[in-house]
């Protein structure tokens, strides 16, 4: 059983600095599952990546979603509870001593969220919602903005300027991959450097860009075989950060298990990329 407090988090006020001012032959990983399932999985999977990034020497930030309100099907999995949620992601970064990070859907959540988090992440398909933006930047929360599947490089900045205009200026901004089609998305990776321009740090999604969305059956598949691939390009082209979400058994994961590692293939695909960073840098 996880012991939950009802004390906020002490938050983490320099891993922002430390990662957009780190070394260029390093860079951060932002990785856990897709969605708080229960009061264990996330302790667990969390202390596994530390073990892991620890000994890499990869900056580490937890990310898990404590509701998921973007699915396809009405009956598809959202989560265990707000609080609960939040209180076990809070729990990891209290016992691990890491920075945690979960996505919001609404201007009322970015105040809910933020007191159990250091970062928060603007979904894709949200990008563009100005009121959600500067709710989430007003918290003074790191902000994390994924690109929408059917946004431009270029039109990021503007997403970015809403966030500054509150006064915060702790903001990320990640690659996800761009609509091809009807089911299915490529990496541009020109957008790297675009992004780059607007003096933030650029992550690249390496699991969320593999997706094949919006499938019959109404449930996403994935191209998991790819995510060493787009990992090795992400790096050599020099972006900040990588995300992706992992799970002991993404066969049974209860969202984007078509496209999450398999967890014990992290500290192969880590080595790899750290000697790809190094070799580039």
């Amino acid at each position: 059983m996880v012991r939950l407090y009802k004390t906020n988090k002490k938050m983490n006020t320099n891993f922002f600095h430390t990662l957009k001012n780190g070394n260029q032959s390093s860079f951060f990983l932002i990785a856990g599952p897709c969605v708080v399932e229960d009061e264990e999985m996330p302790l667990a999977i969390a202390s596994r990546i530390k073990q892991i990034t620890d000994r890499l020497e990869i900056p580490f930030i937890f990310k898990a979603s404590y509701e998921k309100a973007n699915r396809s099907r009405s009956d598809s999995f959202t989560g265990i509870g707000h609080e609960m949620a939040l209180q076990l992601i809070r729990q990891v970064g209290i016992d691990l001593d890491i920075p945690v990070l979960t996505d919001i859907h609404t201007e009322e959540q970015a105040a809910l969220a933020a007191d159990y988090v250091d970062a928060l992440q603007i979904p894709a398909f949200l990008c563009r919602q100005t009121d959600l933006l500067i709710a989430a930047g007003k918290t003074g929360k790191v902000i994390n903005i994924k690109k929408g599947q059917f946004a431009s490089a270029e039109s990021m900045k503007f997403a970015v300027q809403k966030v500054l205009q509150t006064g915060n200026s702790k903001i990320m901004l990640t690659e996800r991959g761009t609509t091809f089609g009807y089911n299915d998305l490529v990496v541009d990776f020109r957008n790297i450097p675009e992004m780059q321009a607007n003096g933030v740090p650029v992550v690249v999604d390496i699991t969320h860009s593999l997706q094949q969305p919006n499938q019959a059956s109404g449930i996403t598949g994935g191209r998991p075989d790819l995510i060493e691939t787009i990992g090795k390009a992400a790096i050599a082209v020099g972006c900040d950060g990588i995300f992706l979400e992992t799970h002991h058994d993404p066969g049974n994961a209860m969202s984007d298990g078509a496209n999450m590692l398999q967890l014990d293939f992290l500290e192969d695909l880590l080595e790899k990329l750290v000697k790809i960073r190094k070799a580039v840098y």
